[in-house]
């Protein structure tokens, strides 16, 4: 079992940055062996995929809609995960969340994939 804490997230200019930090509390099963994730759901909107990163951090996984704008990386020593967000735009705005899996991210982009989640962080981008 993991127990996730999304953080990092606010207010932030359209084109500025912010980096989200995702620090998990694992029992029975080591951090370094789940795959991760991060998510957002924007306002009135289903919740989409955003970036993954495999154990080891090897593999990464974005989105087109971030892809060159986003990073996402791991820190197995400190259970941790980051998203880098770079060149924000007003329709990243939305609740941030990461998802932890079990299974090795075979279906990475799917929510459902994913075993733990966070409760979120609110990023809101403005003009």
């Amino acid at each position: 079992q993991v127990q996730l804490v999304e953080s990092g997230g606010g207010l932030v200019q359209a084109g500025g940055s912010l980096r989200l930090s995702c620090a998990a509390a694992a029992s029975g099963r080591a951090f370094s062996r789940y795959g991760m994730g991060w998510f957002r759901q924007p306002p009135g909107k289903e919740r989409e995929f955003v970036a993954a990163i495999s154990r080891s951090g090897s593999n990464t996984y974005y989105a087109d809609s971030v892809k060159a704008r986003f990073t996402i990386s791991r820190d197995n020593a400190k259970n941790t995960i980051y998203l880098q967000m770079n060149s924000l735009k007003l329709e990243d705005t939305a609740v941030y969340s990461c998802a932890a899996d079990v299974n090795g991210l075979s279906s990475y982009s799917r929510s459902d994939e994913y075993d733990y989640w966070g409760q979120g962080t609110q990023v809101t981008v403005s003009s």
